[in-house]
């Protein structure tokens, strides 16, 4: 196999159904992953970034000689999109799970793509040479050639934004896929993603294998998928057989081979125009899956293993039954930018009725490659997992799923779990009233709103607190059935501080009384029911909850149905060389240092970029939080990050004329 983390893990679960016997590639940082405990061999791959590792073709083909291997499946990402690569597997006597060489390399250049669609009768937009864009031409849509995923695409508005979101977009598309090229066509503002799976055989079948919507993205990366497609329902008519048509030809036109997708853009009234082919398996595959009862990777193996496809499905040919709903579990904080966070997965219990699998019955599939304490590292995409939910209907699959991740316990890491449970039941979303734009700044403020709602902090640290004192009294060794802060005489409230996620800081007031009831002075009407180290048990207005507590070093996890709160504990003492100097502006997460705009003295406005980091494959923009001067400039290009450390300091533009 020859990638990692899920896609990987999800690969071997058909292996085995299969009876095949399977061998993972694996970097350093991946040296105890899920995948590579999944597979009956592994073979390290030295180093760390994707360059030196996931990237290296020759590497991975060694890897599978050296391990009686004898085919390679790309998985998605990586080289699963590199012609050379394919090429070089063949070469080696080892089978291509994967379309010819051929279909890769005219799929690869998305400008050369468009022009075979046009010549094959499929509808385009026109490609834009970024050397000759006028403002007339705006909005425009920059895109990286040889890749997917986000990367090296931009949206410009502005001509004079061009220049530097090209080469933005270059430098990205480097980073990614090895290949700058870029190009433009016009960006449909309120567009609607939708892409066609497609399974073809060496036989001349193709199947059309159902539709798919993709169009609640960010950043230019899919956050939800269903199937079929809210769109092509609601248009109705022949939307569909002109899709599934257009698809097939589209593959029929470069002889291709194995899973693919065939993406198109289409407006409200269902006008569509093709994008680009994904010459792999796409990361939203399970949607098909479960809608049409086709295990995609199966087929793909049996299609390279040189079986016919057969006659198609009957129901990839209505577009599926019932309905399935995929949402990516991203390790990000959306209220911050959609910053990506990295670090150590503490724990992850995601509810599930089946890992991988196609589902009998309405329920939930679990597709990752995370575990508890794995760890998410810097240099590869911050997905934690796919959960994937199937149901008769649309409204049924959204409530299942919603309830799923809202009732998931996950420690460690900040992730848009929450804003994916709101997305989920939000009425323009449950309409079906969805499109590329819809993730505003404006909705996703809204949307990344907490579960627990208003109020709930200070519950969540009441019961931390008691919990607390529940494991104080399990080790103390004086009086070791008195309960913590209990006293024979009247005294005052035992109070513990914490901190919340948005840095306020929160009081948990408790008395214990002589008849060993707990008295919360700032919970009206809530009683305790029961207090362990591990669960926390509260009465109010007569409604009982189970609040679950979980403490690794000073952070502090609550959860209950429904809902969960992280915390900190506040230290009782501060130390000084943990106070940052004012105008500080830190790391907000970890990577390395790409492009640095400013130098010590210059005078920044708010918004200003000042410096540029690469962190998870993609370019992030560190702004002037405020008008200033730049006091101190502490990183340089190349220099590697962790977060919390001081990238520059802003000292106010009126202290610094004063001074002056």
């Amino acid at each position: 196999m020859a990638n990692r983390g899920e896609i990987a893990s999800r690969v071997f679960a058909t292996c085995v159904s299969m009876g095949l016997n399977t061998v993972a590639v694996y970097s350093d940082p991946d040296a105890d992953a899920p995948h590579v405990r999944a597979a009956d061999a592994a073979v390290r791959l030295p180093g760390s970034t994707s360059a030196e590792t996931y990237l290296r073709g020759d590497e991975i083909i060694a890897a599978a000689q050296t391990a009686g291997a004898d085919a390679i499946h790309p998985g998605y990402g990586f080289l699963s999109e590199n012609a050379e690569f394919a090429q070089a597997v063949s070469d080696a006597g080892l089978t291509w799970i994967g379309p010819p060489p051929a279909a890769i390399r005219a799929m690869g250049s998305k400008v050369n793509a468009k022009a075979l669609m046009d010549e094959a009768g499929v509808p385009v937009l026109k490609d834009i040479d970024p050397e000759s864009v006028t403002a007339d031409e705006l909005p425009l849509l920059i895109k990286a050639s040889a890749g997917g995923g986000g990367r090296g695409m931009r949206i410009v508005r502005d001509l004079a934004e061009l220049s530097d979101a090209v080469a933005a977009a270059r430098r990205e598309a480097e980073s990614a896929f090895g290949d700058p090229t870029v190009f433009c066509e016009p960006y449909v503002e309120r567009g609607h993603h939708i892409e066609v799976q497609v399974m073809a055989d060496d036989h001349g079948e193709v199947w059309a294998v159902g539709e798919r919507e993709c169009s609640i993205q960010r950043r230019h990366q899919k956050v939800v998928e269903e199937a079929p497609a809210p769109l092509v329902e609601r248009v109705g008519g022949d939307m569909r057989e002109r899709l599934f048509a257009a698809a097939r030809k589209a593959v029929e036109s470069i002889g291709y081979r194995g899973a693919g997708t065939v993406e198109f853009l289409a407006d409200e009234n269902g006008k569509f125009f093709f994008l680009e082919t994904n010459t792999r398996l796409q990361v939203e595959h399970p949607v098909t899956e479960l809608t049409t009862g086709v295990d995609l990777v199966e087929w793909q193996l049996r299609v390279a293993m040189g079986e016919p496809l057969g006659e198609a499905p009957v129901a990839a040919a209505a577009g599926g039954f019932g309905h399935s709903i995929e949402v990516r579990l991203y390790a990000e904080d959306p209220a911050h930018d959609w910053q990506p966070q990295s670090g150590r997965v503490v724990r992850i219990d995601l509810p599930a009725t089946t890992r991988f699998g196609l589902l009998e019955r309405p329920g939930v599939r679990v597709d990752s490659g995370i575990t508890d304490g794995s760890e998410i590292s810097t240099f590869y995409d911050p997905m934690l997992a796919k959960v994937i939910s199937w149901a008769p209907d649309r409204a049924q699959a959204a409530a299942i799923l919603a309830r799923a991740l809202s009732d998931a316990r996950i420690h460690g890491l900040v992730t848009n779990r929450d804003m994916l449970v709101n997305t989920l039941r939000e009425k323009d979303f449950l309409a079906g009233h969805t499109d590329t734009g819809y993730l505003s700044e404006e909705r996703v403020g809204e949307l990344s709103a907490p579960l627990a709602g208003e109020g709930a902090d200070l519950v969540a640290a009441t019961a931390a607190a008691l919990a607390q004192s529940a494991r104080n009294r399990a080790t103390a060794t004086a009086v070791p059935a008195a309960p913590s802060g209990w006293r024979n005489l009247a005294s005052d409230y035992q109070r513990k501080t914490y901190v919340a996620a948005d840095g306020a800081e929160i009081v948990a007031r408790y008395r214990v009384a002589r008849d060993g009831s707990v008295e919360l002075p700032d919970l009206d009407g809530v009683t305790v029911e029961s207090v362990t180290p591990d669960v926390v048990v509260l009465t109010r207005a007569g409604v009982v909850r189970r609040y679950q507590v979980s403490t690794v070093g000073d952070q502090v996890f609550v959860d209950w149905p429904g809902a969960s709160v992280t915390l900190t504990r506040a230290p009782r003492f501060i130390d000084p060389a943990a106070v940052q100097r004012p105008g500080s502006l830190l790391a907000p997460m970890p990577g390395s240092v790409i492009r640095v705009a400013v130098a010590e003295g210059d005078r920044v406005t708010a918004g200003q970029p000042l410096l540029w980091l690469e962190a998870m494959k993609m370019e992030h923009t560190i702004s002037a939080p405020s008008d200033g001067v730049v006091s101190v400039l502490a990183v340089e290009e190349g220099r590697q990050l962790a977060v919390g450390d001081v990238l520059a300091v802003i000292d106010d533009d009126a202290e610094s004329r004063s001074v002056e």
